[in-house]
Formats: C-alpha cells, sequence, structure tokens
C-alpha cells in the first residue's frame, strides 16, 4: 500500500507542476502568486521525497486553485485520503468540489461518484445510495453510470438485500463481471434459503433454478435443490443433482459425499454406494473420498479389505488424512488381535494432532482459512471464492 501511495502522489505532483507551468507560461502577472505557488510545489514534493506522505498532501491542497484545469488532481487526491482509510477527509475535498459552478457535465458525475464512495467506505450507506440512484436514473454518461450501478449492487449486498442487488446488477453486469456473475447466484441461493425457511419450497426451487441460469457453475444452488430433495423423500433426486457438482467443480467432490452417503443409507443401497464412490474415485482421489469408500469396504468385507485399498491409494496419492486413517485401521486389527503397538499409538497420535491444526476451507482471493464453508469470504466479502481444501495436508 505505501508504494501505491507514492506511485499516486507523485503522479499528483507531476500533475500539479504541469499545471503550475502552464499558469506562468500564460503570463500572470502578479509576481507574488506565481512565486509561492511554485514554493509550495517544491515544498510538498520535498516533503514527498523524504517519504512524508501526510505532509505533501495537505501542502499539495493548499497550494493547487480549484479550476476547471486541477478538477482531476483534487478528484485523484481525494481519492488518496480515501484509500488510506481517511474518507472523512475525502468528503471534504469531493464535496468541496462539488461545490463549484464551473464544473462540466461529465466532471460533476465523476465528483458525485466518488463521492458517493467516500459515504460507502465511511459507512453512510444510506446517502451513498441516494447519490448511485440519482447519478443512474440522471447521469449520461455511460461508464459513471456502469460504475453506479456496481456500487450500489456492493452496497445492497453488505445491506444483505440480495434482490434488490440482483435487480440492479442483472443482467447488464452479471454478463459483464466473473465475480458479479457468481455474486448474483449466491444472491438467489440467499433468497432461496429465505424462503426454505419459511416453507415456500416452490419459491426458493425457482430462485435456485434462476442461480444456476446465472451462473452454470453455482456449486451452492444445487447442494440446496438436493437438500430439498432429501427432505421430501426424493433421495434418487438427491443423488442425482449431487452428481451434477463434480461436472461444476472436482474440488468440491469432499462437500458432496455426506449428503450423498446419507441419502443411499436412506435407500438401504449401500452397493450403489460404492459403486458411486468408484466412480468418483477414478475421477480425483481425494482424502476423504478414500476414507469413506474404505470404510464401507471395513463395513461389508472387513478391516483387512480396508487396509488394504487404503494402502494402494496412498501409493498413488499421498495424504496425512488418509494415513491417519489408515493407523487407525491398524489399530483396530491390533485390538482385535490383543497385540497393541505403542509405535502405531504415537504416529496416530501427531498425525491427528496435525489434522487437528488444518483448516479445512481457503479463499482463493484473499487466503482466509478455516473450518467452515463460507460461500461468501468474512475477510475479503467475495462470493464463491472459498473452496474446500485438498491435496497431502488437505480435508
Amino acid at each position: 500500500m505505501p508504494d501505491v501511495l507514492l506511485l499516486a502522489l507523485l503522479v499528483a505532483a507531476v500533475a500539479i507542476g504541469w499545471w503550475l507551468g502552464r499558469r506562468e507560461r500564460r503570463g500572470y502577472r502578479d509576481d507574488d502568486t506565481p512565486a509561492s505557488l511554485s514554493r509550495d510545489y517544491f515544498v510538498g514534493l520535498n516533503y514527498l521525497l523524504n517519504e512524508e506522505p501526510d505532509r505533501a498532501i495537505e501542502t499539495f491542497v493548499g497550494a493547487l486553485e480549484v479550476n476547471s484545469e486541477t478538477i482531476d488532481t483534487h478528484i485523484t487526491l481525494g481519492n488518496l485520503f480515501r484509500t488510506r482509510g481517511e474518507a472523512d477527509r475525502a468528503v471534504k475535498i469531493h464535496q468541496n468540489l462539488l461545490a463549484r459552478p464551473t464544473l462540466t457535465s461529465a466532471q460533476s458525475d465523476q465528483v458525485q461518484l466518488e463521492l458517493s464512495r467516500d459515504f460507502f467506505n465511511l459507512g453512510l450507506l444510506d446517502r451513498a445510495e441516494r447519490l448511485l440512484q440519482q447519478l443512474i436514473r440522471e447521469s449520461s454518461h455511460d461508464d459513471v453510470r456502469h460504475a453506479a450501478k456496481r456500487l450500489l449492487a456492493d452496497l445492497f449486498d453488505r445491506e444483505g438485500e440480495w434482490q434488490a442487488a440482483f435487480d440492479v446488477a442483472h443482467p447488464t453486469l452479471t454478463r459483464q463481471h466473473d465475480d458479479l456473475r457468481r455474486a448474483a447466484a449466491h444472491w438467489l441461493c440467499e433468497l432461496a434459503e429465505q424462503e426454505r425457511r419459511s416453507a415456500s419450497p416452490g419459491l426458493a426451487r425457482k430462485h435456485l433454478r434462476l442461480a444456476l441460469s446465472v451462473d452454470a457453475k453455482c456449486v451452492r444452488a444445487n447442494l440446496l435443490l438436493a437438500a430439498m430433495a432429501q427432505d421430501t423423500g426424493h433421495y434418487r433426486d438427491a443423488i442425482r443433482l449431487l452428481m451434477r457438482i463434480p461436472d461444476q467443480d472436482l474440488d468440491f467432490i469432499p462437500t458432496v459425499l455426506e449428503p450423498l452417503r446419507h441419502a443411499y443409507q436412506l435407500l438401504g443401497d449401500e452397493d450403489g454406494l460404492v459403486t458411486r464412490l468408484e466412480g468418483l474415485l477414478d475421477r480425483a482421489h481425494f482424502t476423504s473420498l478414500i476414507i469413506m469408500l474404505a470404510e464401507t469396504q471395513r463395513r461389508r468385507l472387513g478391516n483387512q479389505a480396508a487396509i488394504d485399498l487404503v494402502s494402494e491409494l496412498l501409493n498413488h496419492s499421498p495424504s496425512l488424512g488418509a494415513l491417519d486413517y489408515l493407523l487407525d485401521l491398524y489399530q483396530h486389527q491390533q485390538q482385535e488381535r490383543d497385540t497393541p503397538d505403542s509405535r502405531i499409538q504415537l504416529l496416530k497420535q501427531h498425525t491427528h494432532t496435525l489434522l487437528q491444526a488444518r483448516p479445512r476451507h481457503r479463499c482463493g482471493r484473499c487466503g482466509f482459512d478455516g473450518e467452515p464453508l463460507h460461500w461468501q469470504c468474512p475477510r475479503c466479502r467475495s462470493w464463491g471464492t472459498t473452496r474446500p481444501i485438498t491435496g497431502i495436508e488437505g480435508e
């Protein structure tokens, strides 16, 4: 962040220097004004070179007269304050600009957009919303309307107004931005969750089908549809919906396994479960998949069959979780033979401790990780970027 700030300040300094040069070339006759402004400019530049950005900004703001040629530079300085977490100071600069009667229509729209961003950052969402709604209605500039719609969708997202956010973003913005397309599908899933809780399954399914039409890779929509099918005893339908998820995203196979096992259990079809798990194993060697298949085989064929299966799969796909499970199997085998081995128990303690310390899910955008699956990352607030952690230390 400091590097970005210093770069932006350098750009602002160059712009101010260029403007001062133009003033002098135009032949200002007042001996004091150019000298004073030039002196302020070089003082600010000195602060900047000495890595004192706070004092540099204050000097540049004080030195720079507001007119049609310096509007963009003032906007840049205001944005610098907002980037630094000082949105209240950015508000003052942008409101001061709006009070100028010489602004062009494009400049006025841009300043109002930046002011709405200031209000958004300060948490003054009602004031930001009013400005954005006005820009969307009245601006004649497509780029400003586009940016205002995007920020308004973010604002409604922040407030949990899922339908309002969707109405603003779809279809124009969702077609142009992948992150908004993912977000829109999750907004519809949020509405479906609310309707499911309020016993409106028809509306919930309608929103989930719409979510899949907006984003065909929305895993959450199929998970919810499968859960609703299970709620009504349609277990085959639930299985069919769950099996769409590996086609959407292979990394979510671990998320599918428990509801899949539950559906087959309610059907009393353990053979069908084994066949399904083996089919998934052909596509990906996930730890949780290996363990579930081995545990199913252990119940059907005994402890040794499970040991043989896990041992074979570990040769192809090393995994701390599968090793931990294999040690469990060895301990069960020793208990059956009444030949406990303290070395196996010690290894088991270590693998268990290592697994307990590992998160299960991680956001691909900001790196936030934890145990539960958050459809919206708690740190960066991105939708659909958190995924199961797989691999040697995954699951």
